[in-house]
C-alpha cells in the first residue's frame, strides 16, 4: 500500500511518502515561508528523488486540525486538488494524534500542545497500549479528545492521571515555565527530532485507518478548526 501523507497544520510543513509500512521519503522544513510556498513543491521533489508513480498511490493523507486556520486551509485545499485529479481518497488525520504518534511505544502518557494564542493549547491525551497478534505492536489509545482549554486545565487533568506525561509541540517553548509551575506529576519534553508534526507520523496512522474504512471523498474532506477563527468571532461579537 502506497500512502501520501501531508501536513501543514503548524510551523512545519511535511511530505511523505510511505509503501508497504516503510518511509520510502520525507521532507520536513520549519523556515521563513508560507505553506502555499513549499507544501506542493516538496512533494513534487519526493516525487522525483523516489521515482513515484502517482497512479500507484491508495490513498492521501491529511493532518485535519485542529491548528493554523491558514495551514489548514492550505492542507485541505492541495489535497482536495490532489484527490480529485488521483481519484483517491483522502484519510484524515487528527493534528493531536498525529503529533502523539511521534512517541510510538511509549509507556507514558503523551500530552502534545500547539499554541492557539489567548493563552489556550490546541491539546489532547493518548497513550500506547500494547496489541498481540497485530502487525503493528502497539495502538494509540484516545484518554482524552483533542479540544483547545486554557493551559492550565490541561495540566489539572494530566495531574489526574497520576503519571509520567511527555509534553510536545509548539506550545512546549511558550508554556514550559507555566507547566512547571503546574505540573504535580512527573512529566517532560520530547526531543527536538520529535516535538514538531512530522508527515511521516501521519502516513503510519493513515494506514490503520483505512483499513478501518476511515476514508472520505476529496470533496466531504473538510479541516476541523475547533474554534472560530479571530475574524469570525470579531464578527459576531459586533452582531
Amino acid at each position: 500500500m502506497k500512502i501520501i501523507a501531508l501536513d501543514s497544520s503548524g510551523l512545519v510543513a511535511s511530505a511523505a511518502i510511505i509503501a508497504d509500512r516503510t518511509v520510502i521519503g520525507e521532507y520536513n522544513i520549519q523556515y521563513r515561508k508560507t505553506h502555499s510556498q513549499t507544501l506542493l513543491p516538496m512533494l513534487d521533489e519526493l516525487k522525483k528523488m523516489v521515482e513515484l508513480d502517482l497512479d500507484s498511490v491508495d490513498a492521501i493523507a491529511i493532518a485535519s486540525g485542529p491548528g493554523s486556520f491558514t495551514g489548514l486551509r492550505i492542507g485541505s485545499a492541495s489535497v482536495k486538488g490532489l484527490c480529485f485529479a488521483l481519484k483517491k481518497p483522502v484519510i484524515e488525520i487528527p493534528t493531536l494524534e498525529g503529533l502523539a504518534c511521534n512517541l510510538y511505544g511509549t509507556d507514558k502518557l503523551v500530552c502534545p500542545i500547539m499554541d492557539a494564542r489567548r493563552n489556550q493549547v490546541y491539546t489532547g491525551i493518548y497513550e500506547f497500549v500494547k496489541r498481540e497478534g497485530m502487525p503493528v505492536s502497539y495502538g494509540l489509545n484516545c484518554l482524552l479528545p483533542q479540544c483547545a482549554v486554557p493551559i492550565e486545565e490541561i495540566a489539572g487533568t494530566c495531574n489526574k492521571y497520576g503519571r509520567e506525561v511527555i509534553f510536545l509541540g509548539d506550545g512546549v517553548p511558550v508554556f514550559a515555565q507555566r507547566l512547571g509551575e503546574l505540573m504535580e506529576v512527573p512529566y517532560g519534553f520530547a526531543p527536538a527530532h520529535m516535538n514538531r508534526q512530522r508527515a511521516a507520523a501521519f502516513g503510519f496512522l493513515a494506514e490503520e485507518y483505512y483499513n478501518q474504512g476511515r476514508a472520505v471523498s476529496g470533496a466531504d474532506h473538510a479541516p476541523v478548526y475547533l474554534r472560530l477563527s479571530q475574524a469570525e468571532r470579531e464578527k459576531r461579537k459586533k452582531a
